[in-house]
């Protein structure tokens, strides 16, 4: 059973910055792909952005809605997993998680096998 802990989240003014982590239990992380999801009150669990570990380099993927203002990074020796937000914006507040699966990244949360418990992110205007 692997275990997510995510920390970082915040109340931060338009424009500002939060890096969020995911710390996790295994060393297995280092295998797997784990992403980022966010959920505001009413709706679906929604894809972030996601990275996978492919022998010597990382792939990442975004949702368009935060390209240029989000970067997703893995420090596998830490087995820790990072989303550096900048530049947020209002509508970027939610309950934001991460997961992991074993396999490439995917943008559906049922794909995802292990979940943290969340971080809240809010963003005043």
């Amino acid at each position: 059973q692997v275990q997510l802990v995510e920390s970082g989240g915040g109340l931060v003014q338009t424009g500002g910055s939060l890096r969020l982590s995911c710390a996790a239990s295994e060393r297995t992380f280092s295998r797997a792909s784990v992403g980022w999801f966010r959920q505001v009150p009413g709706k679906e669990r929604q894809f972030v952005a996601g990275i996978t570990w492919t022998g010597g380099t990382s792939d990442t993927e975004y949702v368009d809605s935060v390209k240029g203002r989000f970067t997703i990074s893995r420090d596998n020796a830490k087995n820790t997993l990072y989303l550096q937000m900048n530049s947020l914006k209002p509508e970027d507040t939610a309950l934001y998680y991460c997961a992991i699966r074993r396999g490439y990244i995917r943008r559906s949360s049922f794909e995802y096998d292990y979940w943290g418990q969340g971080t809240q992110v809010t963003v005043s205007a």
